[in-house]
């Protein structure tokens, strides 16, 4: 079953939001920021526009980026599906230090999130993700009107900051100017010494006053 942006605000009694989120979290808050603008109020995105682009995937990248995306793949094969069914604790935790060199966290807070990573439908919903979005995997057809309108790489016009760790082991180091076509509703791009991938868990007085900055009001609309 699907909810619509509306049937989730009406269940929460919401009118608009300011969203935060980073990697497929943050890709969720771009496609509302940039599809339902009128719900939000603001954006904190790790990484800047997270959009997928599949028509371009097929364009390689430089190499130095390419072998960070060593995993994604492995999961286009079926020893890929296999790997990660049989070694998803073990497989997600070399991720996470890979993605985060600089943040040594501990085995609880690992836990803590490796515990989703044993529910029913994980690895079919991860092994989909990666496979569609290099276009080798067809999406829900009910969400085609959806992917139809991301497919034009629309801009995001809500008040925005991007917060990009420089010690990101996957991601690149931020393009601010060639990004900044994206945001047109204002955007204000931070860099955070000594962070990684995971900026809401290694960073999260700056997330937080991100937040609070947006609030205020003081990342003016373009």
């Amino acid at each position: 079953m699907h909810l619509s942006l509306a049937q989730i605000s009406v269940a929460l009694r919401l009118q608009t939001a300011l969203l935060v989120g980073f990697d497929w979290g943050g890709r969720g808050a771009c496609v509302v920021s940039a599809l339902w603008p009128e719900r939000v109020r603001g954006l904190v995105t790790a990484g800047g526009y997270n959009i997928q682009n599949i028509a371009g995937s097929v364009e390689p990248a430089a190499p130095e980026r390419e072998h960070r995306m060593w995993y994604q793949y492995y999961f286009h094969t079926e020893r890929g599906r296999a790997g990660l069914t049989k070694n998803r604790d073990a497989l997600c935790k070399l991720l996470w230090q890979l993605w985060s060199p600089s943040w040594k966290f501990d085995d609880a807070t690992y836990q803590r999130t490796a515990a989703s990573f044993h529910n029913p439908d994980f690895v079919d919903v991860v092994i989909q993700s990666y496979r569609h979005r290099f276009g080798y995997a067809p999406g829900d057809p009910d969400l085609e009107g959806v992917e139809k309108r991301l497919a034009a790489l629309p801009p995001i016009t809500v008040p925005t900051i991007a917060l990009h760790g420089m010690d990101d082991g996957v991601a690149a180091r931020p393009n601010t100017e060639g990004q900044a076509r994206f945001f047109t509703g204002g955007i204000e791009h931070r860099t955070l010494s000594g962070v990684g991938h995971n900026a809401p868990q290694e960073a999260p007085a700056a997330v937080v006053e991100a937040v609070l900055t947006l609030k205020a009001g003081a990342v003016k609309r373009g």
